[in-house]
């Protein structure tokens, strides 16, 4: 078994990482800031009944309500100490480091689709994964990186003729 495979029928009594009740805590005020987040701009952009009917913020206020008061009542039982099975484990820190070996990298790939243009961060995350993860040697992984840039590209921009974000090494390509 490599490094990076996961028993999922390994028994975690005992181990150590994060309990149900904290993932229920942080899920609970993650939602409800997202809430909250929704009325604050809702109410930028009004509410109320215009000439036309519904401003356009009504909607959304009443879906960030919806989501903040939900969040906060799955809130409450946990903080009284009323929830059964808080204490039980939800990840393990290895399970945990696993998740984010994924993760972190999705969201590097994400916030530089803008900065490098889709195909050269799609074929940099899947050589990456391939490295990493799969333990390829980086003569395989990099052409199979390569490859699949190229077969996005054909596909979206030749094929659908729909135009994915570029960065600079397209327009250096003139693509």
């Amino acid at each position: 078994m490599s490094s990076t495979t996961l028993d999922i029928a390994a028994p975690i009594r005992g181990a150590q990482g994060v309990t149900r009740g904290a993932a229920e805590v942080a899920t609970s005020l993650t939602l409800a800031m997202v809430g909250a987040a929704a009325i604050w701009d809702s109410l930028r952009l009004g509410i109320g009944w215009g000439a036309e009917g519904p401003q356009s913020g009504t909607f959304p206020f009443w879906i960030g309500l919806l989501l903040a008061g939900a969040s906060l009542a799955n809130l409450v039982p946990v903080m009284r100490g009323k929830n059964a099975g808080a204490e039980a484990m939800f990840v393990t820190w290895p399970q945990l480091r696993l998740v984010l070996s994924v993760l972190v990298p999705t969201i590097v790939y994400v916030a530089a689709i803008p900065l490098t243009g889709i195909y050269a961060a799609s074929a940099t995350l899947v050589a990456y994964f391939m490295m990493r993860l799969g333990e390829f040697t980086w003569r395989s992984a990099i052409p199979a990186g390569v490859a699949t840039a190229v077969v996005a590209f054909a596909t979206f921009e030749i094929w659908f003729l729909v135009g994915l974000p570029k960065g600079p090494v397209e327009d250096l390509l003139g693509f």
